[in-house]
């Protein structure tokens, strides 16, 4: 099992309903994998360094998990079909990596 980070731009005149639908949709995809979710979040509307498809925001999500590598394949297939799906970038994660993804969750925790 690898751990990878995903993080994801929806279009953003995606309604609350629409944006929370798809971000199910791949979770439920990750998990049909055999995925486990380490973490979630949800860093709302953001302004874009450059335009894409005309828009100037959107909206980013982070999906941190441990999968088996050819999930990673079936997911971003769905990305690519998806409309509502700007742009995705996935990493795996090194040692070094995961450290820092677990600071970063621990301090966010604190800030709630």
């Amino acid at each position: 099992m690898n751990h990878y980070e995903t993080v994801f731009i929806l279009n953003p005149v995606l309604s609350e309903e629409q944006i929370k639908e798809t971000v199910k949709k791949y979770e439920g995809i990750l998990v049909s994998k055999g995925a486990k979710m380490i973490s979630k979040e949800d860093w709302g509307l953001k302004k874009l360094a450059y335009p894409i498809q005309h828009k100037k925001s959107g909206f980013y999500h982070l999906f941190e998990f441990t999968v088996e590598g050819d999930a990673i394949d079936a997911m971003e297939v769905e990305f690519r079909r998806d409309e509502r799906i700007m742009r995705y970038l996935t990493v795996k994660l090194d040692k070094h990596a995961i450290a820092w993804a677990e600071k970063r969750r621990t301090r966010n925790k604190q800030k709630a």
